[in-house]
């Protein structure tokens, strides 16, 4: 089924040994699939009396669970956001982080967001993640995930590892570096990892991470933790990567290492390194400069909010015509910023629009809302009007068995559809 390349096969034999024949055996079973649940917004038992399809429980990640549907993007619970489809062996990286809360995180190769937002329902909203993605259209779809996922904490950045690293000198309490690999370990999973494959392309990608752990060093504050993980098989991006990496940083200690197996566990392959820096340091930066203090625009938000929400949004914003709520504490870069906290939405002819990650980011209790069932939710999300009650007026929340999926706007018995055009089913 799967045409492995000769030299691949070579170098597995070389590496495994007496497993090398239960590895390859490991190719005529199905793919593992996984999704997460987001637990910043339902915890799993919840979300096990909604899932619309069969789940299991996956062992290294308590919100992680084995599927068996293929296409888990087209249920109402995936467009609120209640889960994320994730490979179950990338789901072993992040609970290695120990993440506590109220701490600086960065993600430096985050796209397309599964380790992103897996972070973030740890954070649980303490603390600041700033999430890293150097292809701008990559990065385009990192802040998608994000923002369904209803992360309030986050600041989406589109930069080289050396632009950030002189920007946040010591900084980061912990730093994930999910780098980019030959892939080896998502041959079933993706194909085109399978036909790009060649040694010359191993070295090429050890050489590319040993470049971006050097920034992911500056970066680190002492007493910090950095987690580095691939999902490929091969000891130069693993193994050895680590090994160098150790030789050249003498303050730098391994304090724990995993490597998964598709022959061993159900999942495919991935690795993950944790790395504590000695020392103590606590670099500053100055608060973030940008964006301006619009009253008039802030006025209407506050006119929008005392209507409709019924939690607050701080620190608000206006930069490029729309109005953030920017996340405490965010240090000032200079970097392009993607998005930064929650964009609350837009001033347009004089009236407040709110954006659907406000809508996202917000439960039930949390707003005025209309109640709707699994045919009219299926109708909203194809982006349909439907009746109401003719007594609604203004901005409402349209919201499934508790879950939020985004605004409508009643009048006279009709709510006019306000999901997003782009992401209509």
């Amino acid at each position: 089924m799967y045409n492995l390349p000769e030299r691949f096969l070579l170098r597995m034999r070389a590496q495994l040994g007496e497993e090398y024949e239960s590895f390859i055996k490991s190719y005529d079973r199905a793919l593992a699939r996984g999704i997460r649940v987001n637990t910043l917004k339902i915890n799993g038992d919840d979300f096990a009396k909604i899932c619309p399809f069969k789940i299991r429980k996956i062992g290294w990640e308590d919100s992680g669970f084995y599927v068996e549907e293929e296409k888990t993007g087209k249920y109402i619970a995936y467009a609120a956001g209640l889960y994320y489809p994730q490979e179950p062996s990338a789901m072993s990286v992040v609970p290695l982080m120990q993440i506590t809360g109220g701490e600086r995180i960065l993600d430096l190769c985050a796209a397309p967001g599964g380790k992103s937002t897996q972070i973030a329902s740890y954070m649980q909203g303490n603390g600041i993640l700033i999430s890293n993605e150097i292809n701008f259209a990559r990065a385009k779809i990192l802040l998608q995930n994000i923002e369904r996922s209803g992360v309030k904490n986050a600041v989406i950045t589109c930069a080289e590892p050396t632009a950030l690293a002189g920007q946040f000198a010591e900084y980061f309490d912990k730093i994930l570096v999910d780098a980019p690999c030959s892939g080896e370990g998502m041959f079933k999973k993706e194909p085109a990892a399978l036909e790009c494959w060649n040694e010359k392309n191993v070295l090429s990608c050890a050489q590319r991470q040993s470049q971006i752990l050097a920034c992911a060093y500056k970066m680190l504050k002492g007493g910090g933790t950095l987690i580095y993980s691939t999902c490929t098989f091969a000891p130069e991006e693993d193994e050895l990567q680590i090994e160098s990496f150790l030789k050249s940083h003498e303050d730098c200690a391994l304090t724990k290492r995993i490597k998964l197996y598709p022959h061993q566990v159900e999942g495919e392959g991935h690795f993950a390194a944790v790395i504590k820096k000695s020392g103590y340091s606590k670099s500053e930066k100055a608060p973030f400069k940008g964006g301006k203090e619009d009253k008039s625009a802030i006025k209407l938000f506050k006119e929008f909010a005392s209507e409709v929400l019924k939690t607050e949004f701080c620190n608000v914003k206006v930069i490029d015509d729309a109005l953030y709520s920017l996340p405490k504490d965010m240090p000032d870069c200079k970097v392009q910023i993607l998005r930064a906290g929650v964009k609350l939405g837009v001033v347009e002819r004089g009236r407040f629009t709110p954006s659907h990650s406000l809508a996202l980011c917000l439960k039930a209790g949390e707003v005025r809302g209309i109640e709707v069932n699994d045919q009219t939710a299926t109708l909203y999300l194809a982006g349909n009007t439907f009746a109401c009650d003719t007594a609604l007026y203004g901005w409402y929340a349209v919201v499934w068995h508790g879950y939020v999926l985004g605004w409508c706007k009643a009048v006279n018995g009709t709510a006019k559809n306000h999901y997003p055009k782009g992401l209509r089913i």
